[in-house]
């Protein structure tokens, strides 16, 4: 089971959550090298007698900065709440990243925030980690004031597997690239994608392989192609195997990326409710059929291939 987990949107936290442990971050995917992180943080936390919290930003800023920037994210905010939960962590705090806050001085994010509204006794970040305003602080400049306010900085070394980083930025690669079994690898678990079921123009149907058909969002977006999923249905918990199409649809001349999913042996109305689909294999590639029955046709061998 789950603990209950204390969630903060400002910097305004409970007395008990201050002088404690923070992670700072965007944990995009919260993968092994992430996990190694709080490992860490668990480690402190039982030495030192101390809380763990996290501070996180939403959006991430790299989206914020860059408004061209849609299909993105390994996990969305929901995702990233419930691992963080089974992470052993006491809090969260999501920061809203706005015209406002992306202003702030480095030297004021410092004082004003991890050390008046925080207290942060220890502070874990990467290496790369950058702040303030037009990013002008570094981890330097952490270390730097560390003495003065009586924190201190940890930034563990990366985790590397077979002489790769591992990183939110190397697992986007490998889902680009339909190297989905590494992907998950580095990720501890199989990439999904959480959405709500919308009603589309029932093509699947048609041509006898109903879908349900979910807007992906700000995810990355994975090699456009077939793959062997697993759907889990948010309201009753049951999970269900079956094959999902992402990508174009360039057979109909699609123009939004979408992700279809043909559920096996289900039968109900899935309109609007929450699935979490899994991703378990890389199948094919997305292609363009010379017409619907040459479509049909290989539909039959990529179930076929899915079931196995």
């Amino acid at each position: 089971m789950v603990k209950s987990i204390n969630l903060y949107n400002n910097f305004n936290i409970k007395k008990k959550h201050r002088a404690s442990i923070i992670l700072i971050g965007n944990f995009d995917g919260l993968h092994l090298g992430h996990q190694k992180l709080f490992t860490l943080a668990q480690f402190y936390k039982k030495k030192y007698s101390l809380k763990v919290g996290v501070l996180t930003f939403e959006p991430m800023p790299k989206m914020y900065f860059n408004k061209n920037i849609k299909n993105f994210r390994i996990s969305n905010q929901k995702q990233k709440i419930n691992i963080l939960s089974k992470l052993n962590v006491d809090f969260i705090i999501t920061k809203k990243f706005d015209k406002s806050f992306s202003k702030t001085k480095a030297i004021d994010f410092i004082k004003k925030i991890i050390v008046k509204k925080l207290s942060a006794k220890y502070i874990f970040v990467s290496n790369n980690f950058r702040f303030g305003n037009k990013r002008e602080g570094d981890v330097k400049l952490l270390i730097k004031y560390g003495n003065k306010y009586n924190y201190k900085i940890v930034k563990p070394r990366p985790l590397l597997i077979k002489k790769k980083m591992v990183s939110s930025t190397l697992i986007r690669n490998y889902l680009q690239n339909g190297k989905l079994t590494k992907a998950n690898k580095l990720l501890n678990k199989n990439w999904s994608i959480q959405g709500n079921v919308q009603k589309g123009k029932q093509l699947g149907k048609k041509i006898g392989f109903p879908t349900a058909n979910i807007d992906i969002k700000d995810y990355i977006l994975a090699c456009p192609g077939v793959y062997a999923v697993r759907a889990k249905i948010t309201k009753n918990s049951k999970i269900v195997k079956g094959i999902a199409n992402l990508g174009y649809r360039p057979t109909f001349n699609g123009k939004k990326i979408l992700l279809e999913v043909h559920l096996f042996n289900f039968s109900g109305n899935l309109y609007d409710k929450n699935l979490t689909v899994e991703f378990l294999k890389f199948i094919r590639k997305e292609k363009k059929f010379k017409n619907v029955n040459e479509l049909k046709k290989q539909i039959k061998i990529d179930l076929l291939t899915a079931k196995k």
